[in-house]
């Protein structure tokens, strides 16, 4: 038997999808601080980095949290940014910069420059999801994948 909702729970469901489905401008977006656009577009390469592993036939998670590794890094990510830098637009290429020029702790573990680029792609990544241009961040996931299978054992 189902449970009906109380106008409570209703109010406050519809309140968190209003935020879910909140769409910014180019500019919002573009305004956003940099590292909060990396938080975002962080999550979202590694959960289509996830997808793509999963569509590949994997079925091991262990194997899948291991292969992502590959991609996600700040060295893989970093070199993702340098190999697609032409091919982005001015826009493109400004929010690289912003993220990559943002003060942030770098992790012990991680190459200060390859830290700071992998922070300039997840902005982009970031940007591109807030401002609802999707086909274009598909786009450079899909060529991200494309660079890290040519110039890795995967």
């Amino acid at each position: 038997m189902e449970k009906s909702l109380t106008p409570e729970t209703s109010d406050r469901l519809k309140a968190i999808q209003a935020t879910i489905d909140t769409h910014y401008t180019r500019e919002q977006a573009a305004a956003m601080n940099p590292l909060a656009l990396a938080y975002i577009g962080d999550g979202i390469f590694s959960d289509l980095i996830r997808k793509y592993l999963l569509g590949c036939g994997h079925q091991n998670v262990n194997v899948m949290t291991k292969t992502s590794i590959c991609y996600v890094r700040a060295s893989a990510q970093a070199q993702i940014v340098r190999t697609l830098l032409p091919e982005l637009s001015e826009t493109e290429e400004r929010m690289v910069k912003r993220g990559r020029n943002t003060a942030s702790q770098v992790p012990k573990n991680a190459n200060p420059s390859d830290y700071r680029y992998a922070t300039g792609f997840e902005t982009l990544i970031g940007y591109l999801f807030l401002c609802g241009e999707v086909k274009r961040m598909n786009s450079l996931i899909c060529q991200s994948i494309d660079v890290i299978n040519k110039n890795s054992e995967i």
